[in-house]
This record gives C-alpha cells, sequence and structure tokens, in this order.
C-alpha cells in the first residue's frame, strides 16, 4: 500500500488529468438574496439537468423557508472533478457543499477530507434516512459505518432506443439484450443520408466519460482492470475484445465527432432524435420524457444494460452531497444539502416541473409515489432493477481487489483510467490502434499495481 502523501498527490494528478474542456451544460449564478458571511452557502455542482434544476428552485423555496442564500456553480463532469478535488484536497476552502460521486466519497472519508453526515440525518426524524436505498447508502460509507455525503440522485445503465425507428424497420428489443444484438440494430437502423446514428456511446476522455460505459462492456466480456492479487489485465484477450468492440461499433455506426461526445452531448444527440439508441445512464430518462427539452419524449424505448457473458452489467452511481472539511457553515450546509436530497424537495420538482424530473433512484419512498410512477411508467421499474442489480463486489465473471462497477476503487483509478481513455479516443478517431493503447495501459496499470502487491 502506498503512504497517504502519494494517495494525496495521485487522487490530484487523476483528477487534473480527466480535466478537460467540454461544451454542453455548463454556467455559474447565485440564487440572489442578503450576502452576507452567515447566511451564504457556496455550492459547486456537476452540469447535469437535475443539478440545474435545483438551481432554479433554490431561491423561491429553500431560501424563503430557511434564510439561507446559496451561491452556485455549475461545471461539466471533468472540470468538476478537478476544481473539487484539487479544492478539497488542498484545505482551500471555497465551498461549503460539493457535488462527489460514489468512487471519491470513501476515498476522500478514509483521508479525513469530509464531515460525516450520519449523525445530523440521524437526528432530523423528518428526513427519514431509513428510506434511502441501500446501495446507495452503502456506496457513500466510509470504513466506521458512517456516511459522508447524502445522494441527490441514483442511477445505474441502461439501453435507451427510438421506439419508433424500430418500429419503422421492424425490429423489436428485447428486455435484456446482447451487445451482439445491438450492433446488428445499430447497423440496421445507421442512417447517415438523414444524420441519424445507430447509436451514441460516450468517445469523450476520462475515466468517468468514456470509461463508464466502457467497463461495464469490459465486465461483461468477462474481462477487468485488475484480478484478485491485483495482476493487471489491461491487454488480456477479454479487455482487448470488448474494447475493440465498442470502439469499432462507434466508429461504424456512431454519432459524428463521437471523440468529443460524452454523456451531455449524447443527450442532446439522442434527444433530438439523431441516433437510434443511447446506452448510459438511468438518470437519463427524465429529461428525454419532458416534452419541453426532448424531441423523443413518449417515443423511448428502455432496456437493460446489454450483456455478453453476465447477466446483468448495469453500472452504479451516485452525485451526492458533501460538506467538506474546511466549511466553518456545516450547520447551513446540511439545512441545504438535507432539503435538496428531501422527499419534500422530490415532491416540489414533480410539481414545479413535471413528475418525470425528480431525481430518482435514491429513495425507496419515490416508487410509491403515484404521480410519479404514471409519469415514468416507461422506465421507473427498469431503472430501480438496474439499480438492485449493480453489484459494485462481484460485477463481472472473477473477484476484484476493490469496489466498483464502472471504476476501481482505488484514488490511482482517476489517473489510469483518464490516460487510457485518451488512448483509446485517439483510436476512435483512427491515428491508434486499440490494441497499442491497451498495451500502453498495461503498462500503466502495472505501474499501479506496484502499490498494491
Amino acid at each position: 500500500m502506498q503512504k497517504p502523501g502519494k494517495k494525496l498527490s495521485l487522487l490530484i494528478a487523476g483528477a487534473t488529468t480527466g480535466a478537460l474542456v467540454l461544451s454542453g451544460c455548463s454556467g455559474a449564478g447565485s440564487t440572489g438574496g442578503g450576502d452576507t458571511a452567515d447566511n451564504t452557502i457556496t455550492v459547486l455542482m456537476v452540469g447535469n439537468p437535475q443539478m440545474e434544476d435545483i438551481q432554479k428552485l433554490t431561491a423561491d423555496n429553500f431560501t424563503k423557508q430557511s434564510g439561507v442564500t446559496v451561491k452556485f456553480t455549475i461545471l461539466p463532469e471533468n472540470e468538476l472533478r478537478d476544481k473539487v478535488t484539487q479544492d478539497v484536497a488542498n484545505q482551500g476552502g471555497q465551498y461549503d457543499a460539493v457535488t462527489v460521486g460514489a468512487y471519491e466519497v470513501p476515498i476522500w472519508a478514509k483521508n479525513g477530507w469530509l464531515n460525516e453526515v450520519s449523525t445530523k440525518a440521524a437526528a432530523d426524524a423528518a428526513y427519514d434516512q431509513a428510506d434511502l436505498i441501500k446501495p446507495m447508502v452503502q456506496s457513500l460509507t466510509g470504513d466506521d459505518g458512517k456516511m459522508y455525503a447524502a445522494p441527490f440522485y441514483g442511477e445505474s445503465s441502461f439501453l435507451m432506443y427510438n421506439k419508433d425507428m424500430f418500429e419503422a424497420k421492424g425490429l423489436t428489443m428485447p428486455e435484456k439484450p446482447t451487445w451482439a444484438q445491438v450492433a446488428d440494430f445499430a447497423a440496421k437502423l445507421d442512417d447517415k443520408s438523414k444524420g441519424v446514428a445507430g447509436i451514441c456511446l460516450r468517445g469523450l476522455p476520462g475515466w468517468g466519460e468514456m470509461f463508464a460505459p466502457l467497463t461495464t462492456v469490459v465486465n461483461t466480456y468477462g474481462g477487468t482492470w485488475f484480478e484478485k492479487d491485483w495482476t493487471p489485465k489491461v491487454n488480456a484477450p477479454e479487455f482487448k475484445e470488448a474494447a475493440n468492440f465498442y470502439v469499432n461499433l462507434v466508429r461504424k455506426h456512431g454519432e459524428p465527432g463521437a471523440p468529443q461526445a460524452g454523456f451531455t452531448e449524447c443527450l442532446n444527440t439522442f434527444g433530438q432524435g439523431k441516433a437510434a439508441m443511447w446506452y448510459d445512464a438511468t438518470s437519463a430518462a427524465g429529461t428525454l420524457e419532458d416534452p419541453n427539452s426532448s424531441k423523443v419524449a413518449g417515443k423511448v424505448g428502455y432496456a437493460y444494460a446489454p450483456v455478453n457473458k453476465t447477466e446483468y452489467s448495469g453500472w452504479l452511481w451516485t452525485w451526492a452531497f458533501a460538506m467538506p472539511k474546511t466549511t466553518k457553515k456545516a450547520d447551513n450546509a446540511w439545512k441545504f444539502i438535507s432539503w435538496a436530497t428531501s422527499k419534500d424537495y422530490e415532491k416540489l420538482v414533480g410539481e414545479k416541473l413535471g413528475w418525470s424530473r425528480l431525481p430518482s433512484g435514491k429513495r425507496t419512498s419515490t416508487y410509491s409515489i403515484p404521480e410519479y410512477k404514471e409519469s415514468a411508467k416507461a422506465f421507473a421499474d427498469i431503472t430501480l432493477g438496474s439499480i438492485e442489480n449493480a453489484d459494485p463486489t462481484n460485477p463481472g465473471l472473477q473477484p476484484r481487489p476493490a469496489l466498483g462497477v464502472q471504476f476501481v476503487g482505488i484514488p490511482e483509478f482517476a489517473d489510469l483510467g483518464t490516460k487510457l481513455s485518451q488512448e483509446l479516443s485517439a483510436s476512435l478517431a483512427g491515428s491508434k490502434t486499440v490494441d497499442a493503447a491497451l498495451n500502453d495501459g498495461q503498462k500503466l496499470a502495472e505501474e499501479v499495481a506496484k502499490n498494491y502487491k
């Protein structure tokens, strides 16, 4: 095992490596109100639709109720990872609450960078901590058994497809498709003359961008980043088969500009009817079903994450709100976090913005709300099923040395995954073979393994 100081430098280096500028949802703003040192908190969030929703709702609801003003900064995923990691790791103290993921929380809790939130959550009967979905709580729990962030929404991954396009070609999507079937569908539905891709898959570099979907493909093809004893397997036949399949599928039938396409770009492409299929986060469904933001609302079908050798292959993720240890406004930060992750906030989103836009996947009670069940009937059950069947302890065919479905739960993975994604993005662009990229990745993985052997 490496020393704590090395962990810190590796984690910062990994975030910096992944900090590539994206186009898409980004912006910054303030909820307004009295900007005083006592009643203002600063919040850094990832640029997803659900985060933009809470930015819109905070001033007229949370601030009016609590008297606490919130200043938001919203950044694309890779930029957020860089910004929040450097601030938290270096004890910068710029933010009172930040959105972090299931990958970071256990590592950062161990490093002493976050305030635990279990005590505050347990003391608030109205918060109903027991209502939080168990896999989400587990993913945000430190070695001491305490929760170090509160889930804002939870997700797995599934396959989204345009039902009209499938019907026009006389094709039927199974509930649990294989990747071979998906590739066949993509070939039949690809229509470059109409600007329609057979499928959209992330090609943007970043361990949390391209490798979120790609690692699930590796898992179901029988591959792994490391075996239980930390033997690297990045250039093993199974990993190579999965990566070649993914890259070839995107190059033949994927979206234009795939090396620059992440979650946001694929959301726009599929939501504008420019792709027949999209494999990505279950959290995308709420936006796709909103007729105000999607041209395919009501036309989308949903299937479980495609498989090859495993029964399920969906990832497990949550964007959660955490309080850095450096905040001097923990009480007000928790007021915001508890509101943002509460049952009442879900009800507010449903009533103000539409029930399909709930930040779901974190509370069991969400799936008993009549209005939500009706608005999300196309995807609610398959979302919950995907979350419940995601196993971070055993996501593939062999035992793993660390937790994680679509990532390896060690600090070094941020750097390793991002560097290899850059190599594979070059493969998507046609400037490097997949096998050569993976051979380079194997060398990087061997260096990581030395810290654990």
